[in-house]
């Protein structure tokens, strides 16, 4: 099988050549992309040489977020006769006679997947899991999906040298579904978001909706939350909280549309709430930290996270946060943030009123749980992960 190098610069002085399953860093928006991304691009400061492996070049926009380093090396498989298939089955299977040929001393899945028989390889492998969802709260799922997630997770945690959970709960869960793996072999390093939040300067506060109305502007006073709208995420809790607020008071709901978000438009609409919500749907990366920027405060009420970036990039954006009891978030958000239980509509409301401008210790809230989060800065990040593969090697 033959590879295109899509650049190549003069190497940097390193011994540890570290190969990436890069296909989220270049084709997902959300969570997984987001995590690859941010890593990669700080991991790139480092004394080390990145091989980025995807089975397709991906969306444009995000593979420009990876940053332009003479350490980094992209790899993709070329002439793949079967299309989607083959490009599974290359990513599963077939980059391991890349992996060796390059001379890759460790493989870091970072989206919760390993190639087949990599243990056996010679090649070291660590593999990120971000969350066990799929195992805790199979109704959020298709059955069958489930059966083929819980398959690749437990073949994947045999398979893997190390193992990087990116929180407590996370790893509560690999041992709780796995309990064949040795607690010594997991790691907690949690995750980082990306520099442009907090940097915003004058962006305008709107963004691109997915109806072909041009820019929207947004209404002056509004709550924010960004995340996929499905059931899991519980946006309707919010929503349901709207009429014990200020009557000025809106909420933006970023995220891809799913036959939930026409739950949550109808609920609007049958109580009289639809002017006081604004869906958007087809929000680019680069858009979110102006969202971020000129909201109020930003409400997460998921009934269950592996780690919870969104709510890193909204305090990092200055802004107060409220989440849901029952998972993780209380470990990305700190003990400043707000929590309250995940059908508590009322108190939902009461937390949101503890946070609106004016609100008295506000401000005081917020520059704590800054301070919070600077255990989840990039670089402090990026040295536990080098520092992880410095002993495997």
């Amino acid at each position: 099988m033959f590879f295109a190098i899509l650049r190549i610069f003069a190497p940097k002085t390193s011994t540890m050549i570290i190969g990436y399953d890069a296909k989220r860093a270049f084709s997902n928006a959300t969570g997984l992309g987001s995590y690859s991304r941010t890593l990669i691009n700080d991991l790139a400061r480092l004394p080390l040489q990145l091989r980025l492996y995807a089975p397709d070049y991906g969306i444009c926009y995000l593979r420009r977020q990876i940053v332009r380093s003479d350490n980094i090396r992209t790899r993709y498989p070329r002439r793949l006769p079967f299309g989607g298939l083959s490009k599974a089955l290359w990513r599963s299977r077939g980059i391991l006679k890349a992996l060796r040929r390059d001379g890759i001393k460790l493989y870091h899945g970072l989206s919760g997947e390993l190639p087949f028989g990599i243990s056996k390889s010679g090649v070291k492998s660590v593999v990120t899991i971000h969350d066990l969802i799929f195992l805790r709260h199979p109704e959020y799922y298709h059955w069958l999906d489930t059966k083929i997630y819980a398959w690749k997770f437990r073949h994947t945690v045999r398979e893997a040298d190390h193992i990087i959970a990116i929180s407590e709960c996370t790893k509560r869960d690999i041992l709780h579904y796995a309990p064949f793996v040795d607690p010594s072999r997991i790691t907690v390093i949690y995750q980082s978001c990306a520099p442009r939040f907090g940097n915003q300067g004058d962006c305008p506060p709107c963004a691109q909706p997915a109806e072909p109305t041009g820019t929207v502007p947004l209404i002056p006073r509004y709550l924010l939350s960004v995340g996929s709208i499905e059931a899991r995420k519980n946006i309707l809790l919010a929503v349901k909280a709207l009429p014990h607020l200020p009557s000025d008071l809106s909420l933006v709901i970023v995220g891809r549309h799913t036959p939930y978000t026409d739950t949550v438009a109808a609920y609007a609409e049958a109580h009289g709430l639809s002017h006081r919500i604004q869906i958007l749907h087809d929000v680019r990366d680069e858009q979110l930290p102006a969202l971020y920027a000129h909201a109020e405060a930003f409400v997460y009420p998921s009934r269950y996270e592996g780690f919870g970036i969104p709510i890193i990039e909204a305090i990092s954006s200055g802004l107060p946060v409220v989440a849901c009891t029952g998972s993780c978030l209380e470990e990305a958000g700190g003990p400043d943030s707000l929590y309250v239980d995940p059908d508590d509509e009322q108190a939902m409301a009461a937390a949101i009123r503890q946070v609106l401008r004016g609100a008295e210790g506000r401000e005081e809230r917020i520059r704590r749980s800054r301070d919070y989060i600077r255990r989840f800065e990039g670089h402090d990040v990026a040295q536990q992960v080098y520092d992880l593969y410095q002993q495997l090697l």
